[in-house]
Protein backbone atom coordinates (compact mmCIF):
# COMPACT_ATOMS: atom_id res chain seq x y z
CA UNK A 1 0.00 0.00 0.00
CA UNK A 2 1.10 3.59 -0.47
CA UNK A 3 3.02 5.66 2.06
CA UNK A 4 2.28 8.95 0.30
CA UNK A 5 -1.04 10.36 -0.89
CA UNK A 6 0.85 12.45 -3.43
CA UNK A 7 2.25 9.28 -5.00
CA UNK A 8 -1.18 7.67 -5.02
CA UNK A 9 -2.69 10.70 -6.76
CA UNK A 10 0.11 10.65 -9.33
CA UNK A 11 -0.50 6.98 -10.14
CA UNK A 12 -4.28 7.34 -10.17
CA UNK A 13 -4.16 10.29 -12.56
CA UNK A 14 -1.59 8.69 -14.86
CA UNK A 15 -3.61 5.47 -15.01
CA UNK A 16 -6.93 7.34 -15.23
CA UNK A 17 -8.30 5.55 -12.19
CA UNK A 18 -9.97 6.60 -8.98
CA UNK A 19 -8.07 6.23 -5.74
CA UNK A 20 -10.53 3.52 -4.75
CA UNK A 21 -9.75 1.48 -7.86
CA UNK A 22 -6.04 2.01 -7.28
CA UNK A 23 -6.37 0.90 -3.65
CA UNK A 24 -8.21 -2.28 -4.59
CA UNK A 25 -5.70 -3.23 -7.26
CA UNK A 26 -2.73 -2.46 -5.00
CA UNK A 27 -4.21 -4.46 -2.12
CA UNK A 28 -4.94 -7.34 -4.48
CA UNK A 29 -1.35 -7.38 -5.69
CA UNK A 30 0.16 -7.01 -2.21
CA UNK A 31 -2.00 -9.69 -0.59
CA UNK A 32 -2.34 -12.05 -3.53
CA UNK A 33 -6.14 -11.91 -3.26
CA UNK A 34 -8.64 -11.26 -6.05
CA UNK A 35 -10.23 -7.82 -6.10
CA UNK A 36 -13.64 -9.47 -5.86
CA UNK A 37 -12.65 -11.08 -2.56
CA UNK A 38 -11.48 -7.76 -1.13
CA UNK A 39 -14.68 -6.06 -2.26
CA UNK A 40 -16.70 -8.81 -0.57
CA UNK A 41 -14.83 -8.19 2.69
CA UNK A 42 -15.53 -4.46 2.42
CA UNK A 43 -19.20 -5.18 1.78
CA UNK A 44 -19.32 -7.26 4.99
CA UNK A 45 -17.79 -4.33 6.84
CA UNK A 46 -20.41 -2.04 5.31
CA UNK A 47 -23.17 -4.36 6.54
CA UNK A 48 -21.76 -4.25 10.09
CA UNK A 49 -21.58 -0.45 9.90
CA UNK A 50 -25.22 -0.25 8.88
CA UNK A 51 -26.19 -2.67 11.63
CA UNK A 52 -24.46 -0.54 14.26
CA UNK A 53 -26.21 2.60 12.99
CA UNK A 54 -29.61 0.92 13.10
CA UNK A 55 -29.01 -0.49 16.57
CA UNK A 56 -27.75 2.80 17.94
CA UNK A 57 -30.70 4.76 16.58
CA UNK A 58 -33.19 2.65 18.56
CA UNK A 59 -32.17 4.50 21.72
CA UNK A 60 -32.27 1.31 23.82
CA UNK A 61 -28.55 0.99 24.56
CA UNK A 62 -26.67 2.16 27.63
CA UNK A 63 -22.99 1.87 28.42
CA UNK A 64 -21.84 -0.03 31.50
CA UNK A 65 -21.13 3.25 33.28
CA UNK A 66 -24.52 4.71 32.40
CA UNK A 67 -22.90 7.84 31.02
CA UNK A 68 -23.68 7.12 27.38
CA UNK A 69 -26.82 6.08 25.53
CA UNK A 70 -30.00 7.35 23.91
CA UNK A 71 -28.65 10.59 22.50
CA UNK A 72 -28.46 9.39 18.89
CA UNK A 73 -32.17 8.61 18.96
CA UNK A 74 -32.96 11.99 20.52
CA UNK A 75 -31.13 13.80 17.76
CA UNK A 76 -32.58 11.55 15.06
CA UNK A 77 -36.22 12.02 16.08
CA UNK A 78 -36.19 15.68 17.16
CA UNK A 79 -38.64 17.57 14.97
CA UNK A 80 -37.22 21.05 15.42
CA UNK A 81 -33.86 22.76 15.25
CA UNK A 82 -31.89 24.57 12.53
CA UNK A 83 -30.68 21.29 10.97
CA UNK A 84 -34.01 19.43 11.08
CA UNK A 85 -34.65 17.18 8.07
CA UNK A 86 -31.18 17.69 6.63
CA UNK A 87 -28.54 15.08 5.74
CA UNK A 88 -26.22 16.97 8.10
CA UNK A 89 -28.26 16.13 11.19
CA UNK A 90 -28.92 12.60 9.95
CA UNK A 91 -25.16 12.08 9.68
CA UNK A 92 -24.53 13.50 13.17
CA UNK A 93 -27.14 11.07 14.52
CA UNK A 94 -25.47 8.14 12.77
CA UNK A 95 -22.07 9.05 14.18
CA UNK A 96 -23.48 9.13 17.71
CA UNK A 97 -25.34 5.87 17.09
CA UNK A 98 -22.24 3.88 16.18
CA UNK A 99 -20.34 5.19 19.19
CA UNK A 100 -23.20 4.38 21.54
CA UNK A 101 -23.10 0.81 20.26
CA UNK A 102 -19.36 0.76 20.84
CA UNK A 103 -19.76 2.09 24.40
CA UNK A 104 -22.35 -0.61 25.07
CA UNK A 105 -19.90 -3.30 23.87
CA UNK A 106 -21.82 -3.92 20.64
CA UNK A 107 -20.39 -4.86 17.25
CA UNK A 108 -18.81 -2.07 15.24
CA UNK A 109 -16.09 -1.70 12.59
CA UNK A 110 -12.92 -0.03 13.84
CA UNK A 111 -12.62 2.72 11.24
CA UNK A 112 -9.79 3.32 11.86
CA UNK A 113 -10.20 2.60 15.60
CA UNK A 114 -13.06 1.90 17.99
CA UNK A 115 -12.81 5.39 19.44
CA UNK A 116 -13.26 7.02 16.03
CA UNK A 117 -15.54 4.40 14.49
CA UNK A 118 -18.63 6.57 14.07
CA UNK A 119 -17.37 9.12 11.57
CA UNK A 120 -16.73 7.06 8.44
CA UNK A 121 -19.95 4.99 8.43
CA UNK A 122 -22.05 8.03 9.31
CA UNK A 123 -20.65 10.23 6.55
CA UNK A 124 -20.58 7.58 3.83
CA UNK A 125 -23.96 5.94 4.45
CA UNK A 126 -25.65 9.26 5.22
CA UNK A 127 -24.49 10.89 2.00
CA UNK A 128 -25.14 7.72 -0.02
CA UNK A 129 -28.72 7.55 1.25
CA UNK A 130 -29.24 11.26 0.58
CA UNK A 131 -27.90 10.94 -2.96
CA UNK A 132 -29.39 7.48 -3.58
CA UNK A 133 -26.02 5.87 -4.27
CA UNK A 134 -25.62 2.10 -4.37
CA UNK A 135 -23.47 -0.34 -2.44
CA UNK A 136 -20.89 -0.58 -5.22
CA UNK A 137 -20.09 3.08 -4.79
CA UNK A 138 -19.96 2.69 -1.02
CA UNK A 139 -17.54 -0.23 -1.31
CA UNK A 140 -15.34 1.86 -3.61
CA UNK A 141 -15.44 4.64 -1.01
CA UNK A 142 -14.38 2.25 1.74
CA UNK A 143 -11.40 1.23 -0.38
CA UNK A 144 -10.45 4.89 -0.75
CA UNK A 145 -10.81 5.37 3.00
CA UNK A 146 -8.57 2.37 3.57
CA UNK A 147 -5.84 3.85 1.40
CA UNK A 148 -6.01 7.15 3.29
CA UNK A 149 -5.96 5.41 6.66
CA UNK A 150 -2.98 3.29 5.64
CA UNK A 151 -1.01 6.41 4.73
CA UNK A 152 -1.90 8.05 8.04
CA UNK A 153 -0.80 4.91 9.90
CA UNK A 154 2.50 4.84 8.04
CA UNK A 155 3.35 8.53 8.33
CA UNK A 156 1.89 9.30 11.77
CA UNK A 157 -0.39 7.15 13.95
CA UNK A 158 -3.96 5.96 14.37
CA UNK A 159 -3.65 5.52 18.13
CA UNK A 160 -5.00 7.91 20.74
CA UNK A 161 -2.41 6.59 23.17
CA UNK A 162 0.31 7.64 20.73
CA UNK A 163 -1.08 10.78 19.16
CA UNK A 164 -4.21 11.95 20.96
CA UNK A 165 -7.69 12.08 19.45
CA UNK A 166 -6.29 13.83 16.36
CA UNK A 167 -4.96 10.37 15.45
CA UNK A 168 -8.32 8.65 15.94
CA UNK A 169 -11.31 10.93 15.34
CA UNK A 170 -9.09 13.27 13.33
CA UNK A 171 -7.87 10.49 11.06
CA UNK A 172 -11.43 9.18 10.77
CA UNK A 173 -12.59 12.64 9.63
CA UNK A 174 -9.80 12.73 7.03
CA UNK A 175 -10.69 9.24 5.77
CA UNK A 176 -14.39 10.10 5.58
CA UNK A 177 -13.76 13.42 3.87
CA UNK A 178 -11.53 11.92 1.19
CA UNK A 179 -13.66 8.85 0.59
CA UNK A 180 -16.92 10.79 0.35
CA UNK A 181 -15.38 13.39 -1.93
CA UNK A 182 -14.50 10.65 -4.39
CA UNK A 183 -17.90 8.97 -3.93
CA UNK A 184 -19.55 12.26 -4.91
CA UNK A 185 -17.49 12.58 -8.08
CA UNK A 186 -14.39 14.39 -6.86
CA UNK A 187 -11.03 13.96 -8.56
CA UNK A 188 -8.00 12.39 -6.84
CA UNK A 189 -6.62 15.88 -6.24
CA UNK A 190 -9.88 16.99 -4.66
CA UNK A 191 -9.81 13.87 -2.49
CA UNK A 192 -6.44 14.71 -0.97
CA UNK A 193 -7.46 18.34 -0.52
CA UNK A 194 -10.44 17.08 1.48
CA UNK A 195 -8.07 14.94 3.56
CA UNK A 196 -5.84 17.94 4.27
CA UNK A 197 -8.78 20.21 5.08
CA UNK A 198 -10.26 17.69 7.52
CA UNK A 199 -7.03 16.64 9.22
CA UNK A 200 -5.83 20.22 9.73
CA UNK A 201 -9.09 20.97 11.50
CA UNK A 202 -8.32 18.42 14.23
CA UNK A 203 -4.60 19.07 14.81
CA UNK A 204 -3.79 19.06 18.51
CA UNK A 205 -7.04 17.33 19.53
CA UNK A 206 -6.34 15.57 22.84
CA UNK A 207 -7.52 12.14 23.97
CA UNK A 208 -8.98 12.56 27.46
CA UNK A 209 -11.58 9.85 28.19
CA UNK A 210 -13.27 10.13 31.58
CA UNK A 211 -12.08 7.28 33.77
CA UNK A 212 -10.23 5.79 30.83
CA UNK A 213 -13.52 4.63 29.30
CA UNK A 214 -14.12 5.16 25.59
CA UNK A 215 -17.36 6.98 26.28
CA UNK A 216 -17.01 10.68 27.17
CA UNK A 217 -16.07 12.81 25.31
CA UNK A 218 -15.32 10.17 22.64
CA UNK A 219 -18.92 9.61 21.55
CA UNK A 220 -19.61 13.29 20.93
CA UNK A 221 -16.28 13.93 19.25
CA UNK A 222 -17.38 11.52 16.54
CA UNK A 223 -20.30 13.80 15.71
CA UNK A 224 -17.87 16.73 15.67
CA UNK A 225 -15.53 14.73 13.44
CA UNK A 226 -18.37 14.03 11.03
CA UNK A 227 -19.17 17.74 10.88
CA UNK A 228 -15.52 18.56 10.13
CA UNK A 229 -15.51 15.92 7.39
CA UNK A 230 -18.64 17.41 5.81
CA UNK A 231 -17.07 20.88 5.84
CA UNK A 232 -13.95 19.49 4.15
CA UNK A 233 -16.00 17.66 1.51
CA UNK A 234 -18.00 20.79 0.71
CA UNK A 235 -14.87 22.90 0.34
CA UNK A 236 -12.92 20.34 -1.70
CA UNK A 237 -15.78 19.76 -4.15
CA UNK A 238 -16.08 23.53 -4.58
CA UNK A 239 -12.50 23.57 -5.82
CA UNK A 240 -10.97 24.96 -2.64
CA UNK A 241 -7.41 23.79 -2.06
CA UNK A 242 -5.30 23.69 1.08
CA UNK A 243 -1.84 25.22 0.77
CA UNK A 244 -0.12 22.50 2.81
CA UNK A 245 -0.11 19.10 1.05
CA UNK A 246 -2.05 16.33 2.76
CA UNK A 247 1.10 14.27 3.39
CA UNK A 248 2.67 17.20 5.24
CA UNK A 249 -0.50 17.77 7.27
CA UNK A 250 -0.39 14.10 8.29
CA UNK A 251 3.31 14.41 9.16
CA UNK A 252 2.47 17.42 11.32
CA UNK A 253 -0.19 15.44 13.14
CA UNK A 254 2.41 12.77 13.91
CA UNK A 255 4.88 15.37 15.17
CA UNK A 256 2.28 17.00 17.41
CA UNK A 257 1.31 13.59 18.78
CA UNK A 258 4.89 12.73 19.67
CA UNK A 259 5.34 16.06 21.45
CA UNK A 260 1.98 15.94 23.24
CA UNK A 261 2.10 15.64 27.02
CA UNK A 262 1.29 12.09 28.14
CA UNK A 263 -1.67 13.44 30.13
CA UNK A 264 -3.44 14.16 26.84
CA UNK A 265 -2.86 10.78 25.23
CA UNK A 266 -5.61 8.44 26.47
CA UNK A 267 -4.31 8.26 30.05
CA UNK A 268 -7.29 10.12 31.55
CA UNK A 269 -4.71 12.29 33.32
CA UNK A 270 -5.59 15.60 31.69
CA UNK A 271 -8.12 17.52 29.68
CA UNK A 272 -11.81 16.92 30.40
CA UNK A 273 -10.97 13.75 32.33
CA UNK A 274 -9.07 15.83 34.90
CA UNK A 275 -11.81 18.41 35.54
CA UNK A 276 -13.52 18.21 38.95
CA UNK A 277 -16.70 16.91 37.33
CA UNK A 278 -14.78 14.49 35.13
CA UNK A 279 -13.00 12.99 38.13
CA UNK A 280 -16.19 12.78 40.17
CA UNK A 281 -18.10 11.05 37.37
CA UNK A 282 -15.24 8.63 36.80
CA UNK A 283 -15.17 7.67 40.49
CA UNK A 284 -18.93 7.24 40.67
CA UNK A 285 -19.26 5.26 37.47
CA UNK A 286 -16.28 3.01 38.08
CA UNK A 287 -17.71 2.10 41.49
CA UNK A 288 -21.00 1.22 39.81
CA UNK A 289 -19.24 -0.94 37.23
CA UNK A 290 -17.34 -2.84 39.95
CA UNK A 291 -20.56 -3.46 41.86
CA UNK A 292 -22.26 -4.72 38.71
Amino acid sequence: MYRSLQEAVRDAESQKKTLGQLALETESRDQGRPVAEIRAALKRALDVMRGAIAQGLTGDLRSASGLVGGDAAKLHTRATGPLADTPFRDILSRALAVQEVNAAMGVIVAAPTAGGAGVLPAVLTGLADARKLGDEQLVDALATAGLIGAVVAERASLSGAEGGCQAETGAAAAMAAGAATEMLGGSPTQVVNAVALAQQGTLGLVCDPLGGLVELPCVFRNATGAAIALAAIEMALAGITFAIPADEVIDTMGEIGREMDVRYRETAGGGLAATPTGRRLARERLVQIKKA
